[in-house]
């Protein structure tokens, strides 16, 4: 499940590189808002799918996946609230 959210981002984040390259770069804070957005949510998601995978459960014992996906949430709200606040 979490992979197909990785790979819905990813998709996400091509798709406004690739309109930013077509239809210009005019109101270029929003674009980097919306693709800051795109690959900090990647990369709290792959943090989330190591923390919470059985094979890496040696290096994270104090850490349940209760916990990795509670940090998850609160770090996404942190980062959607400043992404909304750049766009002006």
């Amino acid at each position: 499940m979490i992979d197909c959210y990785l790979a819905y981002i990813m998709l996400t984040g091509i798709f406004q590189f690739v309109y930013m390259v077509l239809a210009g770069t005019f109101p270029y804070n929003a674009f980097l808002a919306g693709f800051i957005s795109t690959v900090g949510s990647f990369v709290l998601a792959a943090n989330l799918r190591i923390q919470t995978n059985p094979k890496n459960a040696k290096s994270f014992e104090s850490i349940s996946p209760e916990r990795a996906f509670a940090d998850f949430v609160v770090a996404s709200l942190l980062l959607h609230f400043f992404c909304v606040h750049f766009l002006g």
